[in-house]
């Protein structure tokens, strides 16, 4: 997408009796029917294997949901195209169209062979359906920016980190869990994992949250005060405006290392899948809502549990507020450590400070290596130019 297209879609004003609003719906909801007509045609590749079971035994429900869904994407598209004569809705009509042709006779999703690959294209849309439904109306009725935008600058970019880190969820699962997996079964018997597993569930999720906690405080604290790692980390706080999308804006480096050390504890104290996948549901959740454009205080929780005002202020661009409140969940660790932040008052200016991050989801990617990579640039030309 060029930039021009980008700031387009940004600045698009969802003014009520111009056809945008209904455009939009009709556009975005064509948009995920067509993910999901091309997830019915090719679920071996394009869902994940944990959800293909239910699929299976519901796949009328799931297709009944589809058409419905298509038939919301048409209508919104005729209305905003036919009686508001705006574009827009032309193109969500067309949309909604191309998911019909793609979806339609699908019934019954065919049965593939197994492949040693997948793209998570459900796990988007499912997760992307969900979260927009919680989080849409929570920060329309409990704004803490009232004159925020859904649509705000940047929103574009977060979306296709949204959906990168969604569909790509067996190369990262690949890239950090698959190693430490291989890594622990050639380790001789740890003498903690009985220990372990022979206690309750949900002591165990209250010891997860406490012990990965603890590493991704230093992880966090690294990724700020080291200057290589700040690099990378700069992206996720070059948004300027918080809400449960800008969550997602984290370069591939960082995500590849934090989850990568974060899951060791996982692994080496051998805590059971139950909770485990329990502590992934409920942490992932919490970490959008910590983002979220909402104005809830929490007066005595705050101390206890990072909340949206607890980590709004550690994106502030406000002076005292930088480098503060690191943890993830647990603020305690940020009092042990010192390095707490927590005013009377609420955040309300945020971005990187010191630094241009370019809002193009490319640029990010290659923004980290470009002083590296300039830094090499000048080294061959000073070589050149240096007489031998």
């Amino acid at each position: 997408m060029t930039d021009q297209l980008r700031e387009k879609f940004e600045n698009l004003d969802l003014n009520a009796g111009k056809g945008k609003i209904s455009a939009f719906i009709s556009m975005s909801v064509g948009l995920l029917c067509i993910f999901g007509a091309l997830c019915f045609m090719f679920p071996s590749v394009l869902t994940t294997p944990e959800m293909r079971p239910i699929y299976s035994k519901h796949h009328e429900v799931f297709y009944f949901v589809l058409l419905f869904c298509i038939a919301i994407s048409a209508g919104f598209g005729s209305f905003s195209a036919i009686v508001r004569q705006n574009r827009y809705g032309f193109y969500g009509l067309c949309f909604a169209l191309l998911a019909a042709i793609l979806g339609c006779g699908v019934i019954k999703a065919p049965v593939l062979p197994s492949v040693p690959f997948y793209a998570g294209f459900d796990y988007f849309v499912l997760t992307l359906v969900i979260l927009a439904l919680v989080f849409i109306p929570l920060e329309g009725f409990f704004a803490k920016n009232p004159n925020q935008k859904i649509l705000r600058v940047g929103w574009v970019t977060d979306m296709k980190y949204f959906m990168f880190s969604h569909v790509g969820i067996q190369l990262f699962t690949f890239l950090t869990v698959m190693p430490i997996q291989y890594w622990i079964t050639h380790i001789p018997n740890n003498p903690i994992v009985p220990y372990i597993q022979a206690q309750p569930i949900w002591l165990q999720f209250i010891e997860l949250l406490i012990v990965v906690d603890l590493t991704t405080y230093w992880i966090h604290r690294c990724l700020h005060e080291v200057d290589f790692l700040w690099r990378f980390h700069a992206i996720h706080h070059s948004t300027e405006h918080m809400d449960w999308l800008a969550s997602s804006r984290l370069h591939i480096v960082e995500v590849l290392m934090t989850r990568f050390i974060a899951t060791l504890p996982i692994f080496l104290l051998g805590f059971h899948t139950s909770a485990v996948f329990a502590y992934l549901i409920f942490i992932s959740f919490h970490a959008i809502f910590i983002h979220s454009n909402v104005r809830f205080r929490f007066p005595y929780l705050r101390w206890i549990i990072a909340t949206p005002e607890f980590h709004h202020w550690h994106h502030s661009s406000e002076k005292p507020a930088i480098d503060k409140n690191y943890a993830a969940f647990i603020p305690l660790y940020d009092v042990i450590f010192k390095s707490m932040y927590m005013p009377e008052h609420l955040a309300s200016k945020y971005g990187t400070v010191g630094y241009k991050i370019p809002n193009s989801f490319v640029q990010q990617f290659t923004w980290p290596f470009k002083k590296y990579i300039n830094r090499w640039k000048k080294r061959r030309e000073s070589q050149k130019q240096t007489p031998h």
